[in-house]
């Protein structure tokens, strides 16, 4: 064999490992009921849950509560089949948290509690008014 052909399988040998251990790591959206389960199957893999927050009939954030440490904080969200679940994020709370259209948690069920690793937020676009005036 040539030199250049071993060089050409040591590479995708190389590629092959990398795309197999990037896809065992990947996180996967579900909902808290799909989490619940997989924790349950005694998988401890973090995964995405996409929800909102709970408001109040007057559209105000409620469930929020600070932590022992005065750091953490807990909050209450509802997921995309309304199942409404404390998260528990052991951060000080992202700026714009309670202006969030829609939350992404990413971490895993401990018992029956979901602890969040990272929080990812879709706040509303600075330009929704703006456009909103220009259509009037």
């Amino acid at each position: 064999m040539k030199k250049t052909h071993i060089f050409i399988i040591i590479i995708i040998a190389v590629a092959v490992a990398i795309i197999v251990s990037s896809t065992s790591e990947a996180s996967t959206y579900v909902t808290f009921s799909e989490a619940y389960q997989l924790a349950s199957n005694g998988s401890s893999k973090s995964i995405h849950v996409v929800g909102q927050l709970k408001k109040d009939h007057a559209g105000r954030v409620v469930g929020i509560e600070p932590g022992a440490d005065k750091v953490s904080f807990s909050f209450m969200m509802i997921d995309e089949e309304g199942k409404e679940q404390q998260v528990f994020y052991n951060q000080p709370m992202p700026q714009d948290f309670t202006r969030s259209e829609k939350v992404v948690v990413i971490g895993n069920y401990r018992g029956e509690n979901f602890y969040a690793e990272k929080i990812l937020l879709k706040c509303p676009s600075k330009y929704q008014e703006t456009e909103l005036n220009a259509r009037v």
